[in-house]
Protein backbone atom coordinates (compact mmCIF):
# COMPACT_ATOMS: atom_id res chain seq x y z
CA UNK A 1 0.00 0.00 0.00
CA UNK A 2 1.25 3.26 -1.08
CA UNK A 3 1.89 6.11 1.60
CA UNK A 4 -1.47 8.29 -0.19
CA UNK A 5 -3.31 5.19 0.31
CA UNK A 6 -2.15 4.71 4.36
CA UNK A 7 -2.26 8.45 4.62
CA UNK A 8 -5.64 8.55 3.56
CA UNK A 9 -6.57 5.93 6.60
CA UNK A 10 -5.16 7.67 8.73
CA UNK A 11 -6.83 9.93 11.17
CA UNK A 12 -5.18 10.39 14.32
CA UNK A 13 -1.55 11.04 15.03
CA UNK A 14 -1.51 7.78 16.92
CA UNK A 15 -2.78 5.94 13.35
CA UNK A 16 0.40 7.74 11.82
CA UNK A 17 2.68 7.58 14.19
CA UNK A 18 2.16 3.32 13.93
CA UNK A 19 1.95 3.31 9.77
CA UNK A 20 4.25 6.15 8.07
CA UNK A 21 6.05 7.30 11.57
CA UNK A 22 8.11 3.83 11.55
CA UNK A 23 9.04 4.66 7.57
CA UNK A 24 10.51 8.17 8.52
CA UNK A 25 12.37 6.64 11.22
CA UNK A 26 13.52 3.62 8.83
CA UNK A 27 14.26 6.33 6.38
CA UNK A 28 16.14 8.82 8.90
CA UNK A 29 17.74 5.76 10.02
CA UNK A 30 19.14 4.71 6.26
CA UNK A 31 20.61 8.14 5.65
CA UNK A 32 22.01 9.05 8.97
CA UNK A 33 22.89 5.91 10.64
CA UNK A 34 21.10 4.49 13.80
CA UNK A 35 22.97 6.58 16.70
CA UNK A 36 21.93 9.92 14.82
CA UNK A 37 19.00 8.76 12.76
CA UNK A 38 17.27 7.44 15.65
CA UNK A 39 17.86 10.96 17.34
CA UNK A 40 16.32 12.67 14.47
CA UNK A 41 13.45 11.11 13.99
CA UNK A 42 12.53 10.83 17.56
CA UNK A 43 12.64 14.74 16.74
CA UNK A 44 10.43 14.98 13.57
CA UNK A 45 7.57 12.16 15.28
CA UNK A 46 7.45 14.73 18.54
CA UNK A 47 7.65 17.46 16.28
CA UNK A 48 4.63 16.10 14.46
CA UNK A 49 2.73 15.38 17.64
CA UNK A 50 3.01 19.18 18.92
CA UNK A 51 1.64 20.30 15.52
CA UNK A 52 -0.60 17.59 14.62
CA UNK A 53 -3.42 19.59 13.65
CA UNK A 54 -1.17 21.45 10.91
CA UNK A 55 0.89 18.50 9.84
CA UNK A 56 -2.44 15.96 9.22
CA UNK A 57 -3.75 18.33 7.38
CA UNK A 58 -0.36 18.20 4.71
CA UNK A 59 -0.60 16.49 1.41
CA UNK A 60 2.68 14.70 2.62
CA UNK A 61 2.91 14.52 6.19
CA UNK A 62 5.83 11.91 6.21
CA UNK A 63 7.96 13.51 3.75
CA UNK A 64 7.68 16.93 5.67
CA UNK A 65 8.43 15.33 9.28
CA UNK A 66 11.30 13.44 7.34
CA UNK A 67 12.77 16.97 6.18
CA UNK A 68 12.35 17.66 9.89
CA UNK A 69 14.68 14.68 11.33
CA UNK A 70 16.92 15.65 8.52
CA UNK A 71 16.91 18.98 9.79
CA UNK A 72 17.85 17.82 13.15
CA UNK A 73 20.49 15.33 12.29
CA UNK A 74 22.33 17.66 10.22
CA UNK A 75 22.02 20.15 13.69
CA UNK A 76 24.09 16.91 15.51
CA UNK A 77 26.19 16.54 13.08
CA UNK A 78 27.63 19.70 13.19
CA UNK A 79 31.37 19.26 14.04
CA UNK A 80 31.19 21.30 17.59
CA UNK A 81 28.73 18.25 18.92
CA UNK A 82 30.42 15.59 17.07
CA UNK A 83 31.62 12.50 19.05
CA UNK A 84 34.43 9.52 18.95
CA UNK A 85 32.74 6.74 18.38
CA UNK A 86 34.26 3.31 17.45
CA UNK A 87 33.04 2.56 13.62
CA UNK A 88 34.16 -1.38 13.89
CA UNK A 89 31.91 -1.87 16.54
CA UNK A 90 29.01 -0.35 14.06
CA UNK A 91 29.55 -2.40 11.69
CA UNK A 92 28.27 -6.03 11.34
CA UNK A 93 30.94 -8.71 11.27
CA UNK A 94 29.27 -10.24 7.88
CA UNK A 95 29.66 -6.94 5.93
CA UNK A 96 32.21 -5.65 4.01
CA UNK A 97 34.41 -3.69 6.20
CA UNK A 98 34.37 -1.33 3.04
CA UNK A 99 30.62 -1.15 2.82
CA UNK A 100 30.18 1.67 5.60
CA UNK A 101 32.73 4.13 4.31
CA UNK A 102 31.42 3.54 0.37
CA UNK A 103 27.97 4.50 1.93
CA UNK A 104 28.85 6.93 3.53
CA UNK A 105 30.21 8.52 0.56
CA UNK A 106 27.45 8.63 -0.73
CA UNK A 107 25.16 11.37 -1.48
CA UNK A 108 22.39 11.29 1.19
CA UNK A 109 19.41 10.73 -1.13
CA UNK A 110 21.58 7.94 -3.29
CA UNK A 111 22.32 6.57 0.42
CA UNK A 112 18.71 6.73 1.45
CA UNK A 113 17.08 4.89 -2.02
CA UNK A 114 19.84 2.17 -1.53
CA UNK A 115 19.37 1.19 1.85
CA UNK A 116 15.93 0.91 1.77
CA UNK A 117 15.26 -0.33 -1.35
CA UNK A 118 18.18 -3.18 -1.36
CA UNK A 119 18.34 -3.47 2.68
CA UNK A 120 14.80 -2.77 4.21
CA UNK A 121 12.77 -3.98 1.31
CA UNK A 122 10.89 -1.22 -0.13
CA UNK A 123 9.52 -0.39 -2.99
CA UNK A 124 11.41 2.33 -5.52
CA UNK A 125 7.73 4.41 -5.10
CA UNK A 126 8.00 4.20 -1.10
CA UNK A 127 11.04 6.04 -1.08
CA UNK A 128 10.01 8.43 -3.75
CA UNK A 129 7.36 9.10 -1.68
CA UNK A 130 9.10 9.89 1.52
CA UNK A 131 11.95 11.59 -0.23
CA UNK A 132 9.34 13.34 -2.11
CA UNK A 133 10.87 13.01 -5.78
CA UNK A 134 10.10 10.84 -8.83
CA UNK A 135 10.04 7.44 -9.22
CA UNK A 136 12.83 8.01 -12.01
CA UNK A 137 14.80 10.03 -9.75
CA UNK A 138 14.71 6.76 -7.26
CA UNK A 139 15.55 4.77 -9.92
CA UNK A 140 18.34 6.70 -11.01
CA UNK A 141 20.01 7.93 -7.32
CA UNK A 142 20.03 3.66 -7.16
CA UNK A 143 21.65 2.62 -9.93
CA UNK A 144 24.21 5.36 -9.42
CA UNK A 145 24.95 4.24 -6.06
CA UNK A 146 24.92 0.97 -7.54
CA UNK A 147 27.88 1.78 -9.71
CA UNK A 148 29.42 3.59 -7.61
CA UNK A 149 29.33 0.76 -4.50
CA UNK A 150 30.76 -1.40 -7.13
CA UNK A 151 33.56 0.50 -7.90
CA UNK A 152 34.61 1.34 -4.36
CA UNK A 153 33.97 -2.49 -3.23
CA UNK A 154 35.97 -3.36 -6.12
CA UNK A 155 33.06 -5.94 -6.96
CA UNK A 156 33.25 -7.54 -10.63
CA UNK A 157 30.81 -8.31 -12.78
CA UNK A 158 29.87 -12.02 -13.54
CA UNK A 159 29.25 -12.75 -17.25
CA UNK A 160 26.74 -15.28 -17.31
Amino acid sequence: MSASAMLSLVVTFDDFARTLGLRVRAALVAAYGPEVGLDASAEAIAYGWQHWERVGAMANPAGYLYRVGQTAARREMRPQRAHVRNESASVAPEFDPGLMPALRSLTEHQRVAVVMVHGFGWSQMEVAEILNVSHSTVRTHIARAMVHLKEALEVAEHAD
